[in-house]
Protein backbone atom coordinates (compact mmCIF):
# COMPACT_ATOMS: atom_id res chain seq x y z
CA UNK A 1 0.00 0.00 0.00
CA UNK A 2 1.26 3.75 -0.80
CA UNK A 3 2.00 6.22 1.44
CA UNK A 4 1.73 9.68 0.77
CA UNK A 5 4.64 11.44 -0.66
CA UNK A 6 3.93 14.69 1.84
CA UNK A 7 4.40 12.09 4.42
CA UNK A 8 8.19 11.94 4.25
CA UNK A 9 10.29 9.77 5.42
CA UNK A 10 10.73 8.08 8.56
CA UNK A 11 11.81 11.23 10.64
CA UNK A 12 12.33 11.46 14.68
CA UNK A 13 8.27 11.82 15.13
CA UNK A 14 7.42 8.87 13.25
CA UNK A 15 10.41 6.84 15.23
CA UNK A 16 8.78 7.70 18.25
CA UNK A 17 5.22 6.40 17.09
CA UNK A 18 7.41 3.21 15.59
CA UNK A 19 8.80 2.77 19.36
CA UNK A 20 5.45 3.45 20.60
CA UNK A 21 3.78 0.97 18.52
CA UNK A 22 6.05 -1.71 19.60
CA UNK A 23 5.21 -1.15 23.14
CA UNK A 24 1.78 -1.26 22.61
CA UNK A 25 2.39 -4.58 20.25
CA UNK A 26 4.26 -5.99 23.65
CA UNK A 27 1.38 -5.06 25.91
CA UNK A 28 -1.15 -6.45 23.52
CA UNK A 29 0.21 -9.90 23.45
CA UNK A 30 0.95 -9.64 27.06
CA UNK A 31 -3.34 -9.18 27.44
CA UNK A 32 -4.46 -11.77 25.26
CA UNK A 33 -2.04 -14.19 27.12
CA UNK A 34 -3.88 -13.09 30.58
CA UNK A 35 -0.59 -11.20 31.81
CA UNK A 36 -0.54 -7.65 32.87
CA UNK A 37 1.06 -5.69 31.04
CA UNK A 38 4.45 -3.87 31.99
CA UNK A 39 3.27 -0.75 30.14
CA UNK A 40 -0.32 -0.22 30.14
CA UNK A 41 -2.49 0.65 27.24
CA UNK A 42 -4.41 3.94 26.46
CA UNK A 43 -7.31 3.68 29.56
CA UNK A 44 -10.11 3.68 26.49
CA UNK A 45 -8.01 0.70 24.79
CA UNK A 46 -6.94 -1.14 28.00
CA UNK A 47 -10.52 -1.08 29.10
CA UNK A 48 -11.72 -2.22 25.41
CA UNK A 49 -9.08 -4.97 25.94
CA UNK A 50 -9.92 -6.31 29.26
CA UNK A 51 -13.42 -6.49 27.81
CA UNK A 52 -13.27 -8.25 25.08
CA UNK A 53 -10.42 -11.14 26.69
CA UNK A 54 -12.92 -12.01 29.04
CA UNK A 55 -15.90 -12.28 26.36
CA UNK A 56 -13.35 -15.12 24.93
CA UNK A 57 -13.32 -13.11 21.08
CA UNK A 58 -10.55 -14.65 19.87
CA UNK A 59 -7.66 -12.34 19.47
CA UNK A 60 -6.51 -13.55 15.90
CA UNK A 61 -9.65 -13.74 14.01
CA UNK A 62 -12.54 -12.57 16.14
CA UNK A 63 -15.54 -14.04 15.17
CA UNK A 64 -16.83 -15.91 12.07
CA UNK A 65 -17.89 -12.64 10.07
CA UNK A 66 -21.13 -11.61 9.35
CA UNK A 67 -21.95 -9.63 6.24
CA UNK A 68 -26.09 -8.17 5.46
CA UNK A 69 -27.30 -8.61 1.99
CA UNK A 70 -28.62 -5.45 -0.36
CA UNK A 71 -32.30 -5.58 0.95
CA UNK A 72 -31.24 -5.48 4.71
CA UNK A 73 -28.74 -2.93 3.96
CA UNK A 74 -30.50 -0.62 2.24
CA UNK A 75 -33.24 -0.71 5.58
CA UNK A 76 -30.91 -0.10 7.40
CA UNK A 77 -29.71 3.45 5.74
CA UNK A 78 -33.32 4.08 5.81
CA UNK A 79 -33.73 3.61 9.36
CA UNK A 80 -30.82 5.23 10.37
CA UNK A 81 -31.68 8.60 8.79
CA UNK A 82 -27.96 8.84 7.83
CA UNK A 83 -28.56 8.46 4.25
CA UNK A 84 -29.33 12.16 4.36
CA UNK A 85 -25.84 13.69 6.15
CA UNK A 86 -23.92 11.47 3.25
CA UNK A 87 -23.43 14.08 0.81
CA UNK A 88 -22.09 16.48 3.64
CA UNK A 89 -19.61 13.77 4.63
CA UNK A 90 -18.22 12.89 1.67
CA UNK A 91 -17.67 16.90 0.54
CA UNK A 92 -16.05 16.82 3.95
CA UNK A 93 -13.82 13.77 4.38
CA UNK A 94 -13.57 12.77 0.45
CA UNK A 95 -12.14 15.53 -1.19
CA UNK A 96 -9.63 16.91 1.13
CA UNK A 97 -7.99 13.41 1.20
CA UNK A 98 -8.29 12.32 -2.10
CA UNK A 99 -4.62 11.89 -2.20
CA UNK A 100 -4.58 9.64 0.65
CA UNK A 101 -5.07 5.94 0.84
CA UNK A 102 -7.83 6.24 3.17
CA UNK A 103 -11.33 4.86 3.08
CA UNK A 104 -14.34 6.45 4.22
CA UNK A 105 -16.66 4.27 6.23
CA UNK A 106 -20.46 4.89 7.98
CA UNK A 107 -21.25 2.29 10.07
CA UNK A 108 -25.26 2.99 12.09
CA UNK A 109 -25.11 2.67 15.47
CA UNK A 110 -24.86 -0.92 15.93
CA UNK A 111 -21.63 -1.19 14.05
CA UNK A 112 -22.79 -2.22 11.22
CA UNK A 113 -20.55 -0.96 7.38
CA UNK A 114 -23.93 1.37 5.44
CA UNK A 115 -21.35 2.97 3.39
CA UNK A 116 -17.54 2.19 2.51
CA UNK A 117 -15.96 4.32 -0.32
CA UNK A 118 -12.63 4.79 -0.84
CA UNK A 119 -9.86 3.49 -3.17
CA UNK A 120 -10.39 0.08 -4.83
CA UNK A 121 -7.25 -1.52 -4.09
CA UNK A 122 -7.88 -0.55 -0.66
CA UNK A 123 -10.75 -1.50 -0.29
CA UNK A 124 -10.13 -4.94 -1.70
CA UNK A 125 -7.37 -5.33 1.62
CA UNK A 126 -10.30 -4.18 3.52
CA UNK A 127 -12.47 -7.27 1.91
CA UNK A 128 -9.51 -9.64 3.76
CA UNK A 129 -10.84 -8.70 7.26
CA UNK A 130 -14.50 -8.66 6.24
CA UNK A 131 -13.91 -4.90 6.12
CA UNK A 132 -16.80 -3.91 3.81
CA UNK A 133 -20.56 -2.54 2.81
CA UNK A 134 -23.11 -5.16 4.95
CA UNK A 135 -19.84 -6.05 7.32
CA UNK A 136 -20.79 -6.10 11.12
CA UNK A 137 -17.79 -4.38 12.82
CA UNK A 138 -19.51 -4.63 16.28
CA UNK A 139 -16.50 -5.04 19.15
CA UNK A 140 -17.51 -7.56 20.28
CA UNK A 141 -17.36 -9.42 16.79
CA UNK A 142 -14.32 -7.68 15.57
CA UNK A 143 -12.86 -6.14 18.75
CA UNK A 144 -11.06 -2.72 19.36
CA UNK A 145 -11.60 -0.67 16.24
CA UNK A 146 -12.71 2.83 15.23
CA UNK A 147 -16.64 1.88 14.94
CA UNK A 148 -17.46 -0.80 17.03
CA UNK A 149 -15.72 0.40 20.02
CA UNK A 150 -16.82 4.32 19.13
CA UNK A 151 -20.55 3.19 18.61
CA UNK A 152 -20.36 1.41 22.10
CA UNK A 153 -18.78 4.03 24.30
CA UNK A 154 -20.38 7.08 22.41
CA UNK A 155 -16.89 8.48 22.19
CA UNK A 156 -14.15 9.69 19.20
CA UNK A 157 -11.25 7.45 19.07
CA UNK A 158 -8.09 6.82 17.01
CA UNK A 159 -7.08 2.72 17.20
CA UNK A 160 -3.29 2.24 15.62
CA UNK A 161 -1.87 -1.16 14.73
CA UNK A 162 -1.92 -2.97 17.24
CA UNK A 163 -4.16 -1.20 19.49
CA UNK A 164 -6.67 -3.44 17.71
CA UNK A 165 -7.45 -6.40 19.70
CA UNK A 166 -7.85 -8.73 16.86
CA UNK A 167 -4.39 -9.42 15.02
CA UNK A 168 -5.21 -9.25 11.61
CA UNK A 169 -6.07 -5.86 11.86
CA UNK A 170 -2.37 -4.47 12.94
CA UNK A 171 -1.84 -3.29 9.68
CA UNK A 172 -4.71 -0.73 9.69
CA UNK A 173 -5.04 2.35 12.05
CA UNK A 174 -8.88 3.83 12.06
CA UNK A 175 -10.07 7.21 13.63
CA UNK A 176 -13.81 7.24 14.62
CA UNK A 177 -16.61 9.67 15.64
CA UNK A 178 -20.12 8.78 16.74
CA UNK A 179 -22.92 11.03 15.16
CA UNK A 180 -25.90 11.87 17.93
CA UNK A 181 -29.15 11.90 16.55
CA UNK A 182 -30.01 15.55 17.99
CA UNK A 183 -33.98 14.16 18.46
CA UNK A 184 -32.72 11.46 21.47
CA UNK A 185 -29.36 12.25 22.21
CA UNK A 186 -28.34 8.85 21.43
CA UNK A 187 -25.97 7.60 18.72
CA UNK A 188 -26.95 7.47 15.50
CA UNK A 189 -24.28 6.23 13.36
CA UNK A 190 -20.08 6.31 13.73
CA UNK A 191 -18.10 8.45 10.76
CA UNK A 192 -14.60 6.02 10.45
CA UNK A 193 -11.75 6.70 8.93
CA UNK A 194 -9.30 3.48 8.08
CA UNK A 195 -5.99 3.29 6.02
CA UNK A 196 -2.66 1.93 6.45
CA UNK A 197 -1.28 1.98 9.75
CA UNK A 198 1.83 3.74 8.92
CA UNK A 199 -0.12 6.35 6.49
CA UNK A 200 -2.00 8.18 8.74
CA UNK A 201 -1.80 11.80 9.48
CA UNK A 202 -2.43 12.38 12.82
CA UNK A 203 -5.34 15.37 12.57
CA UNK A 204 -7.45 12.67 11.03
CA UNK A 205 -9.57 12.28 13.83
CA UNK A 206 -10.17 15.84 14.49
CA UNK A 207 -11.53 15.75 10.80
CA UNK A 208 -13.41 12.69 11.24
CA UNK A 209 -15.37 14.63 14.60
CA UNK A 210 -15.82 17.62 12.54
CA UNK A 211 -17.41 15.75 9.73
CA UNK A 212 -19.45 14.45 12.51
CA UNK A 213 -20.71 17.41 13.62
CA UNK A 214 -21.68 18.53 10.43
CA UNK A 215 -23.75 15.27 10.16
CA UNK A 216 -25.57 16.05 13.01
CA UNK A 217 -26.40 19.53 11.69
CA UNK A 218 -27.62 18.24 8.78
CA UNK A 219 -30.40 15.55 11.23
CA UNK A 220 -31.04 18.65 13.27
CA UNK A 221 -32.44 20.54 9.56
CA UNK A 222 -33.83 17.61 9.00
CA UNK A 223 -35.99 17.20 12.11
CA UNK A 224 -36.65 20.96 12.25
CA UNK A 225 -38.16 20.41 8.36
CA UNK A 226 -40.27 17.53 9.73
CA UNK A 227 -41.63 19.46 12.80
CA UNK A 228 -42.54 22.45 10.00
CA UNK A 229 -44.87 19.90 8.19
CA UNK A 230 -46.14 18.23 10.80
CA UNK A 231 -46.78 21.82 12.28
CA UNK A 232 -48.60 22.33 9.06
CA UNK A 233 -51.02 20.12 9.34
CA UNK A 234 -51.83 20.44 13.18
CA UNK A 235 -52.66 24.05 12.98
CA UNK A 236 -56.37 23.61 11.50
CA UNK A 237 -56.66 20.72 14.56
CA UNK A 238 -55.54 22.84 16.97
CA UNK A 239 -57.76 25.67 16.03
CA UNK A 240 -60.65 23.90 16.79
CA UNK A 241 -59.67 22.02 20.10
CA UNK A 242 -62.39 22.93 22.77
CA UNK A 243 -59.31 23.01 25.17
CA UNK A 244 -55.63 22.83 26.17
CA UNK A 245 -53.82 20.76 23.47
CA UNK A 246 -50.17 20.48 21.86
CA UNK A 247 -49.05 18.23 18.59
CA UNK A 248 -45.68 16.44 18.80
CA UNK A 249 -43.70 14.45 16.68
CA UNK A 250 -42.88 10.59 17.72
CA UNK A 251 -39.96 11.79 20.05
CA UNK A 252 -41.95 14.25 21.52
CA UNK A 253 -40.46 17.06 20.04
CA UNK A 254 -43.85 20.01 20.32
CA UNK A 255 -44.75 21.52 16.51
CA UNK A 256 -47.41 23.18 17.49
CA UNK A 257 -49.60 24.03 21.13
CA UNK A 258 -53.50 25.92 22.15
CA UNK A 259 -53.91 27.19 25.32
CA UNK A 260 -50.59 26.02 26.69
CA UNK A 261 -47.15 27.59 27.80
CA UNK A 262 -44.40 26.54 25.21
CA UNK A 263 -43.13 23.49 25.64
CA UNK A 264 -40.23 22.22 23.91
CA UNK A 265 -40.74 18.34 24.32
CA UNK A 266 -42.43 16.22 25.96
CA UNK A 267 -41.19 13.50 28.23
CA UNK A 268 -42.62 10.20 26.04
CA UNK A 269 -43.39 6.70 27.67
CA UNK A 270 -40.51 5.04 27.78
CA UNK A 271 -42.32 2.04 26.07
CA UNK A 272 -43.94 4.22 23.39
CA UNK A 273 -48.46 4.96 23.94
CA UNK A 274 -49.07 1.39 22.91
CA UNK A 275 -53.27 1.46 22.13
CA UNK A 276 -53.88 3.08 25.40
CA UNK A 277 -55.90 6.38 25.01
CA UNK A 278 -55.29 8.17 28.15
CA UNK A 279 -51.29 8.62 29.66
CA UNK A 280 -50.62 10.30 32.27
CA UNK A 281 -47.17 12.54 31.61
CA UNK A 282 -44.86 14.24 34.22
CA UNK A 283 -45.80 18.01 33.25
CA UNK A 284 -49.37 17.67 31.77
CA UNK A 285 -51.19 15.49 34.07
CA UNK A 286 -53.87 12.89 32.57
CA UNK A 287 -53.66 13.53 29.20
CA UNK A 288 -55.84 11.95 25.98
CA UNK A 289 -53.46 10.94 22.95
CA UNK A 290 -54.51 10.70 19.52
CA UNK A 291 -52.24 9.85 16.04
CA UNK A 292 -52.07 12.64 13.60
CA UNK A 293 -49.99 12.55 10.39
CA UNK A 294 -46.02 11.51 11.66
CA UNK A 295 -47.10 12.65 15.30
CA UNK A 296 -49.29 12.63 17.90
CA UNK A 297 -52.25 15.27 19.20
CA UNK A 298 -52.07 15.27 22.84
CA UNK A 299 -55.44 16.91 25.29
CA UNK A 300 -54.40 17.33 28.98
CA UNK A 301 -57.59 16.63 30.49
CA UNK A 302 -56.87 19.08 33.50
CA UNK A 303 -55.78 22.01 31.80
CA UNK A 304 -52.97 22.24 34.63
CA UNK A 305 -49.30 22.56 33.16
CA UNK A 306 -47.89 22.19 36.67
CA UNK A 307 -45.39 18.88 36.84
CA UNK A 308 -46.23 16.43 39.83
CA UNK A 309 -44.29 14.04 40.11
CA UNK A 310 -41.44 15.07 40.52
CA UNK A 311 -42.42 16.30 44.29
CA UNK A 312 -44.44 13.48 44.73
CA UNK A 313 -43.67 11.73 48.63
CA UNK A 314 -42.23 8.20 48.52
CA UNK A 315 -40.89 8.03 45.41
CA UNK A 316 -39.26 5.16 43.83
CA UNK A 317 -36.17 5.86 41.86
CA UNK A 318 -34.66 3.59 39.57
CA UNK A 319 -31.79 4.27 37.58
CA UNK A 320 -31.57 1.88 34.69
CA UNK A 321 -27.52 1.64 33.43
CA UNK A 322 -28.28 -2.05 31.98
CA UNK A 323 -28.07 -0.96 28.44
CA UNK A 324 -24.82 1.14 27.53
CA UNK A 325 -26.18 3.02 24.63
CA UNK A 326 -29.10 3.85 26.56
CA UNK A 327 -28.74 4.90 30.19
CA UNK A 328 -32.49 5.99 31.55
CA UNK A 329 -34.36 7.06 35.05
CA UNK A 330 -37.56 6.05 36.33
CA UNK A 331 -39.92 7.52 38.67
CA UNK A 332 -43.01 6.22 39.75
CA UNK A 333 -44.59 8.07 42.45
CA UNK A 334 -48.45 8.10 44.21
CA UNK A 335 -49.62 9.97 41.10
CA UNK A 336 -47.94 8.61 38.07
CA UNK A 337 -44.88 7.58 36.74
CA UNK A 338 -42.37 8.49 34.49
CA UNK A 339 -38.81 8.42 32.60
CA UNK A 340 -36.27 9.91 30.87
CA UNK A 341 -32.94 9.22 28.60
CA UNK A 342 -29.75 10.44 30.17
CA UNK A 343 -27.20 12.14 28.83
CA UNK A 344 -23.95 10.58 29.25
CA UNK A 345 -22.83 13.21 31.94
CA UNK A 346 -25.86 13.10 33.72
CA UNK A 347 -25.78 9.37 33.62
CA UNK A 348 -22.57 9.76 35.62
CA UNK A 349 -24.12 12.08 37.71
CA UNK A 350 -26.55 10.37 39.24
CA UNK A 351 -24.48 7.18 39.31
CA UNK A 352 -22.12 8.80 41.78
CA UNK A 353 -24.87 10.14 44.06
CA UNK A 354 -26.48 6.50 44.19
CA UNK A 355 -23.25 5.37 45.14
CA UNK A 356 -22.41 7.91 47.82
CA UNK A 357 -26.60 8.38 49.49
CA UNK A 358 -24.90 10.39 52.55
CA UNK A 359 -23.99 13.65 49.52
CA UNK A 360 -21.22 14.61 47.71
CA UNK A 361 -20.23 18.37 47.89
CA UNK A 362 -19.33 19.79 44.16
CA UNK A 363 -15.83 19.83 44.70
CA UNK A 364 -16.17 16.15 45.54
CA UNK A 365 -18.35 15.23 42.55
CA UNK A 366 -15.85 17.35 40.19
CA UNK A 367 -13.15 15.79 42.02
CA UNK A 368 -14.95 12.50 40.71
CA UNK A 369 -15.82 13.36 37.20
CA UNK A 370 -12.93 15.00 35.98
CA UNK A 371 -9.99 14.47 38.89
CA UNK A 372 -9.99 18.76 39.52
CA UNK A 373 -12.35 19.65 42.40
CA UNK A 374 -11.69 23.08 41.34
CA UNK A 375 -14.15 22.30 38.36
CA UNK A 376 -16.86 23.09 40.70
CA UNK A 377 -19.20 25.36 38.76
CA UNK A 378 -19.67 22.66 36.28
CA UNK A 379 -20.64 20.47 38.08
CA UNK A 380 -23.03 22.67 39.34
CA UNK A 381 -24.49 23.87 36.18
CA UNK A 382 -24.93 19.17 35.39
CA UNK A 383 -26.90 19.68 38.43
CA UNK A 384 -28.82 22.44 37.80
CA UNK A 385 -30.35 21.18 34.27
CA UNK A 386 -30.60 17.43 36.31
CA UNK A 387 -33.16 19.39 38.89
CA UNK A 388 -34.61 20.62 35.84
CA UNK A 389 -36.93 17.35 35.49
CA UNK A 390 -35.47 15.47 38.99
CA UNK A 391 -37.03 18.70 40.92
CA UNK A 392 -37.44 17.93 44.70
CA UNK A 393 -36.09 14.16 44.16
CA UNK A 394 -32.40 16.10 44.57
CA UNK A 395 -31.16 17.94 47.13
CA UNK A 396 -27.87 20.46 47.20
CA UNK A 397 -25.62 21.33 50.69
CA UNK A 398 -24.49 18.57 49.61
CA UNK A 399 -25.41 17.27 46.67
CA UNK A 400 -28.05 13.64 47.50
CA UNK A 401 -31.34 11.95 46.81
CA UNK A 402 -33.96 13.29 49.12
CA UNK A 403 -34.83 11.30 52.33
CA UNK A 404 -38.02 10.10 50.93
CA UNK A 405 -36.56 8.63 47.44
CA UNK A 406 -36.14 4.79 47.23
CA UNK A 407 -32.97 4.63 45.05
CA UNK A 408 -32.42 1.17 42.92
CA UNK A 409 -29.66 1.04 40.52
CA UNK A 410 -29.91 -1.41 37.59
CA UNK A 411 -26.80 -2.46 36.16
CA UNK A 412 -24.94 -5.06 33.50
CA UNK A 413 -23.58 -7.97 35.07
CA UNK A 414 -20.38 -7.14 33.53
CA UNK A 415 -18.83 -4.03 35.79
CA UNK A 416 -16.73 -3.11 33.03
CA UNK A 417 -19.92 -2.51 31.02
CA UNK A 418 -21.24 -0.23 33.77
CA UNK A 419 -21.15 3.43 31.38
CA UNK A 420 -18.74 2.25 29.46
CA UNK A 421 -18.07 5.29 27.64
CA UNK A 422 -16.97 7.08 30.77
CA UNK A 423 -13.23 7.77 31.84
CA UNK A 424 -14.32 9.67 34.79
CA UNK A 425 -12.03 8.60 37.42
CA UNK A 426 -14.75 7.76 39.99
CA UNK A 427 -16.76 5.56 38.05
CA UNK A 428 -13.33 3.86 36.99
CA UNK A 429 -12.89 3.24 40.80
CA UNK A 430 -16.61 2.15 41.34
CA UNK A 431 -16.17 -0.15 38.80
CA UNK A 432 -12.78 -1.69 39.60
CA UNK A 433 -14.66 -2.33 43.32
CA UNK A 434 -17.81 -3.81 41.58
CA UNK A 435 -15.85 -5.60 39.71
CA UNK A 436 -14.02 -6.92 43.78
CA UNK A 437 -17.22 -7.06 45.56
CA UNK A 438 -16.15 -4.58 47.43
CA UNK A 439 -18.97 -2.49 46.70
CA UNK A 440 -22.68 -2.47 46.72
CA UNK A 441 -25.11 -0.31 45.28
CA UNK A 442 -28.70 0.65 46.85
CA UNK A 443 -31.27 -2.06 45.24
CA UNK A 444 -29.05 -2.77 42.65
CA UNK A 445 -30.31 -5.79 40.10
CA UNK A 446 -28.07 -6.99 37.43
CA UNK A 447 -29.42 -6.31 34.00
CA UNK A 448 -29.00 -9.73 32.34
CA UNK A 449 -29.91 -11.76 35.11
CA UNK A 450 -33.01 -10.08 36.59
CA UNK A 451 -31.97 -10.55 39.96
CA UNK A 452 -31.71 -8.40 43.12
CA UNK A 453 -27.82 -8.15 44.00
CA UNK A 454 -28.52 -6.44 47.56
CA UNK A 455 -32.18 -7.22 48.04
CA UNK A 456 -31.77 -6.09 51.64
CA UNK A 457 -30.86 -2.33 50.42
CA UNK A 458 -33.60 -2.37 47.71
CA UNK A 459 -36.48 -0.90 50.31
CA UNK A 460 -34.20 1.97 52.25
CA UNK A 461 -31.79 4.78 51.62
CA UNK A 462 -28.13 3.37 52.19
CA UNK A 463 -24.38 4.64 51.83
CA UNK A 464 -22.38 2.65 49.32
CA UNK A 465 -21.49 -0.19 51.58
CA UNK A 466 -17.74 -2.13 51.30
CA UNK A 467 -17.18 -5.42 51.92
CA UNK A 468 -14.09 -6.24 54.16
CA UNK A 469 -11.47 -4.04 56.38
CA UNK A 470 -11.38 -0.41 55.69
Amino acid sequence: MRETAHLGHLGRGEEVVERSTAETARSHEQVVTGEIPRQAPRPEIGDSWERLRRLGLDPERGRDPEHLGTAEIEHRRRASGLDVVMPTLRDTLLDPITDLPLILAVADSQGTVLWHEGPRQLRRSGDLIGFMTGGRWGEDEVGTNGIGTVARTGRPLRVHSSEHYVRNQHAWTCVGAPVRDPRTGRVAGVVDLSGPARGMHPQLLALAVTAARLAETELRAAQLESLHRLRTVAAPVLAQAAGPALVVDRDGWTAATAGLPPISRLRLPADGWGSAPLHWLPSLGECAVEPIADGWLVRPLTGSPQAVSEQASGARLVLDLGRADRPEVSVRGGVGSWSHALSPRHAELLLLLAAHQTGRTAAELAEDLFGDPSRAVTVRAELSRLRRYLGGLLEHRPYRFAETVQVEVVRPADPSQLLPASSAPGIRGLRALLDSGAVLLPGCRIAAAGVEEASELSRRQVPIQRRGPA
